[in-house]
Order: C-alpha cells, then structure tokens, then sequence
C-alpha cells in the first residue's frame, strides 16, 4: 500500500524539486497527486513500497535540517546586512499595496464590530 511521504501544499517549487530529486538519486520510488484544479486533493509525495519508509523518512529529515541550516544562515546575513524583510521596508518599498492592505483590514474589522455597535444601542 502507498505511504504519504511528503506534502508539497504550499511548497517552494525549489524545494519540492530537490525532494523529488534527493529521492530518485536514492533510487526510491515514489509517485505524486495533484491538488487538482479545486484543491480538494492531496498534493503530496507519496512511496510506491512501504518497505522504504524510513529510509525515506531519514533522507527527508537529513534534507529539512540542512534546509532550514541554510535559511537560517541566509537570514541571519540578510539582518546582519540590514536587508531582512521589515514592516518599514515593505512600506517603502510599496507603500500603496501595504496601505490597501490595512485599510482593508481596517474595514473587515469594522464589518465585524457593526453588529456589537447596533447591539449596544
């Protein structure tokens, strides 16, 4: 029976490349399913023999922990450089798209207050 492996919702396409990569170097077999065009599916990874699972599973895990080595690293030279991704650098950046945002925050948060408002009177 096939074994869900790895999720790819809301993965890079950088990294679901490498995963699918790292495992076919390792010659294990593995199909995978779409989300389809609604996204009711699963879209994920999945072994072809249950045998390889933890194989598998310690390939994935040695790959997420050198994966998330490296983001950490980028990150810490991106502060390091003053160029990580703040609030202020995205409103300078494009300060019309984060202005629209908060106001529609703003406005979703005072749809949901008219209701307390009318109740109150």
């Amino acid at each position: 029976m096939a074994e869900l492996l790895f999720h790819l919702r809301n993965v890079p396409d950088e990294e679901a490349e490498d995963v699918r990569r790292l495992l076919d170097e390792h010659g294990i077999a593995t199909f995978e399913t779409r989300a389809g065009f609604w996204g009711l599916g699963v879209a994920a990874i999945w072994l072809s023999d249950d045998d390889e699972k933890e194989r598998a599973r310690a390939l994935l895990d040695d790959y997420q922990q050198t994966l998330g080595e490296r983001v950490r690293r980028e990150h810490a030279s991106l502060v390091e450089h003053g160029e990580a991704p703040t609030l202020w650098r995205r409103l300078r950046r494009q300060p019309i798209r984060t202005l629209l945002l908060a106001l529609l925050v703003v406005a979703v948060l005072g749809v949901s207050m008219l209701p307390f408002l009318w109740l109150h009177d």
